[in-house]
């Protein structure tokens, strides 16, 4: 068992383990487009997850004809990583924490940063024919039902919710961070990450995550 009676952290990627607010918005960003009609439509409920991915993906396929996945990972290269990463998740490792990431985020990025440091990995992705996007996306976490994920990952593991420490920075994470023993809003974007807290961390510095932890 990792120190103070906690077994398992789980990080929200976008905004957390990464300096963007959207690993989405980031490829918007590089083709010059926007989704914000799409994301209305979704906060309505007018369309599902998926749709709301074929609609990203689609606004990169006009932008780029033939757009592949290597393409795609050759974009997300440029996203800045959270000051303090690589000590939080190393601190966490050695203290003997199982680690894992439940993102909405795209997953090539979670998979770029977080394949050696990160024993579960949640996220959405994009599917291919070979070696180009077809369309469709692959959806491992609900934007509006992380909890849902984060019950089935505590599940399969076997470790209470008592025993899980949450780290999120906006109201898709609350739902975590309240099933959670112990719930750290991390450059919280909205108060209702802020409610469902019990702490909260404002400086961008993951090594406050562990340091948080450790001093409990």
């Amino acid at each position: 068992m990792a120190k103070n009676g906690y077994e398992l952290v789980v990080f929200d990627m976008d905004g957390v383990l990464v300096d963007v607010h959207s690993s989405w918005a980031f490829v918007h960003d590089h083709f010059d487009v926007t989704n914000d009609h799409s994301l209305e439509a979704y906060l309505k409920g007018e369309i599902d997850d998926l749709e709301f991915i074929r609609r990203d993906i689609a606004l990169w396929k006009q932008k780029k004809e033939g757009i592949s996945k290597n393409d795609l990972k050759k974009i997300l290269k440029n996203v800045p990583i959270m000051p303090g990463y690589e000590d939080c998740l190393e601190c966490f490792k050695e203290d003997g924490f199982k680690t894992a990431i439940i993102s909405g985020g795209l997953k090539p990025l979670a998979l770029m940063i977080g394949k050696d440091y990160f024993d579960h990995i949640k996220a959405n992705d994009v599917d291919t024919d070979g070696k180009k996007l077809n369309g469709e996306g692959i959806l491992e976490v609900p934007l509006n039902d992380k909890g849902k994920v984060f019950d089935e990952l505590i599940s399969q593991l076997d470790i209470s919710p008592e025993k899980t420490v949450s780290v999120g920075n906006s109201f898709i994470d609350a739902p975590m961070l309240e099933r959670s023993g112990l719930g750290i809003s991390f450059d919280p974007a909205d108060e209702k990450v802020r409610y469902a807290a019990d702490m909260v961390i404002t400086e961008k510095d993951l090594t406050k995550v562990w340091k948080t932890v450790s001093s409990l």
